[in-house]
C-alpha cells in the first residue's frame, strides 16, 4: 500500500538541505467537535489562499478527539539504518486520544481531498500492544511510532510507545522491552545517530481526560521526569527527575543536527509559582542531565477576571504546552496558551536563551484581538514552522476538557499565521486568519514536511 518507486523528493538528508525545499502549499489541521481533518490552502498564488478548503469528517460513532497526528514516512527513510528509501510521504496517521482509534488517511491522488483508506479499531490496538489513549505520531527509519498515555485495562498506566508497520500499517506491538521505572507517557523523540530514544511525562487518563485535576496537581501527582532508552535494545537507560514541583514535562525537541546530543523540553507549571519553563537536556561525559534556560512567570489578575479554576490563585499561568525548533537549531518558538503570547528565543547557545521576539493574541484575561480586529478566543497553542523558518502557523485549542476549564466562554477554532523577520522578531500577518464556523483546531502539519516532522541523519 505504501510503496513508492524512487526517492520521495520531500525527503532530505540534512536539515540544511530541507531549509531549501519549496514553500508549503497546503496545511492539514486536526479539527474537533466534530472530529475531522481540515485542509488549508497555503499557496499565496491560489484563489482560495488562507481558507479552509476541505474537511474530511471522521466516521467514528463516539468522540475520537484528534490530537498529534503525523506522516507515515519522512527524511528518516534516508538514514543508513533504513531499509526502505522507496517509501513515500503520502499517508497521514490520525490517532484519537479519546477513542484510541487510528485512521490511515491517503493524501493522493488529490492532496486537497484526502480520504480514509483504513481504520484500526481500539480493540486491536489494546490486544496487540496493551495500550490506549493514543497521542503523538513520529515516522522512524524502521516503523511508524505512536505514543500512548494509558494501558489497555482502563484509565491507568503504564503508557508507552507502539509501532506500526511502514508498508501495511499493521499494529506490530509495544516498542519497549524493558521500561524500567517509566510509568507516565507523553512525547518521545530520539538522537538517532546515538541510538538513544527520549520520552517525557504527562499523566494517565484518569488525571487528564475529564480536565486538569487541580487537587492532584497541588499534590504533585503529574509527570515530572524524562526517560532515556537504548533505541536498539529498547531498554531503559536512565531517568532525570525535574523535581515534583515541576509538573507535566511535555514537548521534546531535539537538535536537528544529528551530531548534537541536546534538545529542549517544556514544563507546563511550577506549582510553587505557576511559571512555565524550558529546559535543555544534554549529554556530558557520557551522562544525561538538564538545565533550566527559560522561566516564564504567571501574570497577576483579579479574581473576577479569572475562570473558576484560577480564581483562588489570582494569576494566569502561561501554560506552555507546545514548542517548535527551527531547522537551523537557532530559534525556539514558545506559545503561552494561558497568557496569550507567542515568544521567540535565540537558542544558538542552547544553554543561554535570548528572547528575540514576542506577539500577543488571545489569552484568558485582557484578550488581544487579531491585527484585523477580530476577537480570538483561546491563545497560541499548537505551533508549526515552515522548513525555511519564515512562516509559523498556530491554532488555539489545547484539549476539549481543558479548554472548557480555562476558557469557559468557549473557544472558536482558529489558525493564525506569523511572519518571521530575517534577523529575529516576528509579526502576525494581518491578512491571514482562518476562523471555524464551529468546532476547534489543534495539530497542524504542512505538506512536504515541517520543523517537527522529520529526523535527519546527516549534518
Amino acid at each position: 500500500m505504501a510503496k513508492w518507486v524512487g526517492t520521495d523528493p520531500t525527503f532530505y538528508p540534512s536539515a540544511k538541505s530541507a531549509m531549501e525545499a519549496p514553500r508549503e502549499k497546503l496545511g492539514y489541521v486536526a479539527l474537533l467537535q466534530p472530529d475531522a481533518l481540515g485542509v488549508i490552502d497555503l499557496d499565496p498564488d491560489s484563489e482560495t489562499y488562507g481558507q479552509l478548503i476541505h474537511q474530511l469528517l471522521l466516521p467514528g460513532e463516539e468522540e475520537d478527539e484528534l490530537h498529534h497526528f503525523g506522516w507515515n514516512a519522512c527524511s528518516s527513510a534516508l538514514c543508513p539504518t533504513a531499509f526502505h528509501p522507496t517509501l513515500e510521504r503520502r499517508y497521514l496517521i490520525l490517532p484519537g486520544i479519546r477513542s484510541s482509534r487510528i485512521y490511515i488517511v491517503d493524501t493522493q491522488p488529490d492532496p486537497k481531498r484526502p480520504r480514509i483508506v483504513r481504520t484500526i479499531e481500539p480493540e486491536e490496538i489494546k490486544e496487540r500492544t496493551g495500550y490506549s489513549r493514543l497521542h503523538t505520531v513520529h515516522c522512524g527509519p524502521d516503523g511508524i511510532f505512536i505514543s500512548a498515555l494509558g494501558s489497555g485495562d482502563g484509565d491507568g498506566g503504564p503508557g508507552g510507545i507502539l509501532v506500526l508497520d511502514h508498508f501495511n500499517f499493521n499494529v506490530l506491538g509495544a516498542w519497549e522491552m524493558d521500561r524500567g521505572p517509566q510509568h507516565f507517557s507523553y512525547d518521545f523523540w530520539w538522537h538517532i545517530a546515538h541510538d538513544v530514544t527520549v520520552t517525557s511525562e504527562w499523566a494517565t487518563p484518569d488525571l487528564f481526560e475529564n480536565g486538569l485535576q487541580l487537587d492532584a496537581l497541588l499534590q504533585r501527582k503529574y509527570g515530572h521526569k524524562m526517560h532515556f532508552f537504548d533505541s536498539r535494545s529498547r531498554k531503559h537507560l536512565t531517568e532525570i527527575d525535574f523535581g515534583d514541583q515541576h509538573q507535566m514535562v511535555l514537548e521534546l525537541r531535539p537538535a536537528h543536527n544529528p551530531k548534537k546530543t541536546y534538545g529542549f523540553v517544556s514544563v507546563v507549571t511550577d506549582v510553587t509559582n505557576l511559571a512555565s519553563s524550558i529546559w535543555t537536556w544534554y549529554q556530558e561525559n557520557g551522562k544525561w542531565d538538564v538545565k533550566k534556560i527559560i522561566e516564564i512567570p504567571a501574570q497577576p489578575a483579579e479574581p473576577d477576571q479569572l475562570p473558576p479554576a484560577l480564581k483562588d490563585v489570582g494569576a494566569v499561568p502561561p501554560l506552555v504546552t507546545d514548542i517548535v525548533l527551527s531547522l537551523d537549531d537557532r530559534y525556539l518558538y514558545v506559545p503561552c496558551w494561558g497568557t496569550g503570547e507567542l515568544r521567540q528565543y535565540d537558542v544558538s547557545d542552547p544553554f543561554n536563551a535570548k528572547l528575540t521576539g514576542k506577539v500577543e493574541i488571545g489569552g484568558i484575561v485582557n484578550q488581544k484581538a487579531h491585527p484585523n480586529g477580530k476577537k480570538i478566543t483561546g491563545g497560541p497553542q499548537m505551533v508549526e514552522l515552515s522548513r525555511d523558518g519564515k512562516r509559523l502557523y498556530f491554532s488555539n485549542s489545547l484539549y476539549s476538557s481543558w479548554d472548557d476549564q480555562f476558557y469557559p466562554e468557549g473557544i472558536k477554532g482558529a489558525v493564525v499565521k506569523v511572519d518571521i523577520l530575517a534577523e529575529g522578531g516576528m509579526e502576525i500577518d494581518p491578512d491571514f486568519l482562518i476562523q471555524l464556523e464551529k468546532g476547534r483546531a489543534h495539530q497542524i502539519r504542512l505538506d512536504g514536511g515541517d520543523c517537527s516532522t522529520d529526523t535527519f541523519c546527516y549534518p
